[in-house]
């Protein structure tokens, strides 16, 4: 009998437990199973519904907020797209940047064949931010910048976990996971991306600005969309990870200095770095 390699199980077990997170169990059996969730991972229900509003484990994880934050209007600053942990906050060396201390990758893997070399080159030597979602947190991320989205690509992938121990032992671990590329500009053409991350249990990767961007869907070849100039605003909601995930932005050399650092916690909403001038 074949034997099932450890990164194709891992997609395996995302999927089937998409499906359990996705049933609507009798009422009273979801209280405890939402109960449960809450309780074994930490989650803070303040902002939002109380824990019975949910009917799934997936309307837990991808919860809203019930009012909106309140953020910098300053039209130079970036906000975090998301309540996360930074686990690396730093420049680029040339192409290559870390996914944790001693584990190098490549940008240009990262983002794939499928952007420009004229355009990938742009980053080198720029900063980048890794936000690690856990699954206590919420879900949902959000545009952190007045900005244009011209291109999405998504790649195929497995669905390692992408918290500290497989940061630590797994070699390229973003490269290897599924993953949704956006090349994004400001209104003066300056570039940044943001790379979103597959993870194990992430059923889907949902953007909302494109219903057919459809992640951890037996999709074997990349995807590219062209979309000229979708336009969105900093604190808009962009989407939702259905359960934890990581968020890797990358900006253009000399666009923007960091105001955030690794290790650091930060919410949607917080400034994590502004334009020089």
């Amino acid at each position: 009998m074949p034997t099932i390699s450890k990164a194709i199980l891992t997609n395996i077990i995302s999927k089937q437990f998409g499906r359990f997170a996705s049933k609507k169990f009798p009422r009273p059996i979801q209280k405890v199973i939402n109960n449960t969730y809450k309780d074994m991972m930490g989650v803070n229900l303040d902002e939002f519904q109380d824990i019975t509003h949910y009917r799934t484990l997936n309307e837990l994880f991808t919860r809203k907020l019930k009012k909106n934050r309140d953020f910098p209007k300053d039209e130079n600053i970036f906000i975090s797209p998301c309540d996360s942990l930074i686990t690396e906050a730093s420049q680029l060396d040339k192409e290559k940047l870390l996914q944790i201390k001693g584990y190098e990758y490549s940008a240009d893997e990262l983002l794939s064949e499928f952007i420009e070399p004229s355009i990938k080159e742009r980053v080198y030597d720029g900063l980048y931010i890794n936000f690690y979602l856990s699954p206590k947190d919420y879900h949902r991320f959000h545009v952190p910048f007045d900005m244009k989205i011209v291109k999405a690509v998504q790649i195929p992938g497995f669905l390692y976990p992408v918290n500290f121990k497989y940061l630590n032992k797994v070699q390229n671990l973003f490269i290897k996971n599924e993953r949704v590329v956006l090349e994004c500009y400001d209104k003066n053409q300056n570039l940044f991306f943001m790379v979103l991350v597959g993870a194990l249990n992430v059923g889907k990767i949902v953007l909302n600005f494109d219903s057919r961007i459809d992640t951890n869907a037996n999709i074997k070849v990349t995807r590219t969309y062209f979309y000229g100039d979708k336009n969105l605003k900093k604190g808009e909601e962009l989407g939702m990870f259905k359960m934890g995930s990581t968020i890797v932005m990358l900006f253009e050399k000399d666009y923007v200095r960091l105001l955030c650092e690794s290790g650091q916690r930060v919410r949607f909403t917080d400034q994590i770095a502004s334009v020089k001038h």
